[in-house]
């Protein structure tokens, strides 16, 4: 079985963000595999595991991103792909990452896509949709449980706090929720077992992509931190003048009575 995952680098979750001229400000920040990611990197060894068969995991961005792959290389997986766009595109959104992602895949023989469910910075959830869209291939998001018996495919994903249980078949592409699995660390024989696993780098001559193919369809026009939320009050005296106070100030200062 071809297993894919597509990977991307993301802040760590402890990180501070900071602005600097209205973007955020990377020096020295400490980044990680997305969290979501490492469900579908965990699911897709697993899958492995247990029907056979190779798994690659993908990333677009930069080289920086190749510290990830190799966690991912650690954990299980077989191979590598990094697809760096660091010099070739300026501006980028979902549209571009998943048009380059489906570029590389489309002559590839894909029984199973996996990916996190959302981006942990971003938090669109559109790369994986839009990948499956572009290969003309089913997909199934936020999902919890996954059973293969031969090309079929059962999938329970979460809904707003309930489930739903889909049939479907290969080639699929998934996209895995909190509670699929749990991630692995990488052994130390994972980790020296890592560095002699291939790691692919490519670039879009390589896919045979101009930069207006992969043009961004959104722009960002400004980034800011949400407002520092105000120290709440604490209301004392008899129960009843406490109800008073409240009454006054929801209807002087917050104004919602």
């Amino acid at each position: 079985m071809n297993i894919y995952v597509l990977m991307k680098r993301t802040f760590d979750t402890e990180e501070k963000i900071v602005l600097s001229g209205g973007k955020i400000n990377e020096d020295g920040a400490e980044f990680i595999i997305n969290p979501y990611d490492e469900y579908a990197i965990e699911e897709a060894i697993q899958v492995r595991d247990a029907h056979g068969g190779e798994v690659t995991v993908i990333s677009v961005g930069n080289e920086e991103a190749e510290k990830q792959l190799r966690t991912a290389l650690a954990m299980g997986a077989d191979k590598a792909v990094l697809i760096n766009t660091e010099d070739d595109i300026e501006n980028s959104d979902q549209y571009t990452t998943a048009k380059v992602i489906a570029e590389y895949l489309k002559e590839k023989e894909v029984d199973l896509i996996l990916g996190g469910n959302v981006a942990i910075d971003g938090g669109t959830g559109q790369v994986g949709p839009r990948v499956a869209e572009l290969l003309n291939i089913p997909y199934v998001t936020t999902i919890t449980k996954l059973d293969i018996d031969g090309t079929k495919v059962t999938v329970t994903r979460d809904v707003e706090g309930d489930s739903e249980i889909i049939e479907t078949s290969l080639p699929l592409l998934v996209t895995a929720q909190q509670g699929l699995n749990e991630p692995r660390y990488p052994s130390l024989p994972g980790i020296m077992k890592a560095k002699k696993k291939p790691l692919e780098e490519l670039e879009l001559d390589d896919l045979d992509l101009e930069e207006d193919d992969v043009e961004a369809k959104t722009k960002t026009i400004e980034i800011f931190l949400p407002p520092k939320k105000e120290a709440g009050k604490v209301l004392s005296g008899e129960l009843t003048d406490q109800v008073k106070e409240l009454v006054y100030l929801l209807h002087t200062e917050a104004k919602v009575v």
